[in-house]
């Protein structure tokens, strides 16, 4: 839910730039620049930064997919970064995949001969 609020007041300000400087102020090329600023900055900022948060605090809105040919495993999150375990039977080996803001500084980890599905003698 927080993610909609959040987008709302994002798409908010914009029309509130257009509305103000454009249309009451006259200068539409200004108004179009300064709503164009304000839809980037508040992308930059969710993606940068706040869509983890909204997830793991305030109940946000964040799709991932299982790579194909894998099964999933468990998630978890280490401080605000979501840390995501997968198993390719395949290859045999366990992933485990941050997913950190913006998704600029991903960690993985690849346990080899990992087998989790199989019941250990």
């Amino acid at each position: 839910m927080i993610t909609y609020f959040y987008w709302s007041v994002v798409i908010a300000v914009a029309l509130a730039a257009l509305f103000f400087l454009g249309n009451k102020g006259h200068q539409w090329k200004a108004a179009i620049i300064a709503a164009l600023v304000v839809i980037f900055v508040g992308w930059a900022a969710y993606f940068f930064h706040f869509q983890q948060l909204f997830v793991k605090r305030w109940g946000g809105v964040m799709t991932l997919s299982v790579p194909e040919g894998q099964r999933h495993l468990g998630a978890t999150w280490k401080d605000d970064n979501l840390w995501i375990e997968n198993y390719d039977p395949k290859t045999n080996t366990c992933h485990f995949r941050e997913y950190s803001k913006g998704n600029l500084l991903q960690g993985k980890v690849t346990i080899k001969n990992c087998n989790p599905l199989m019941p250990s003698h």
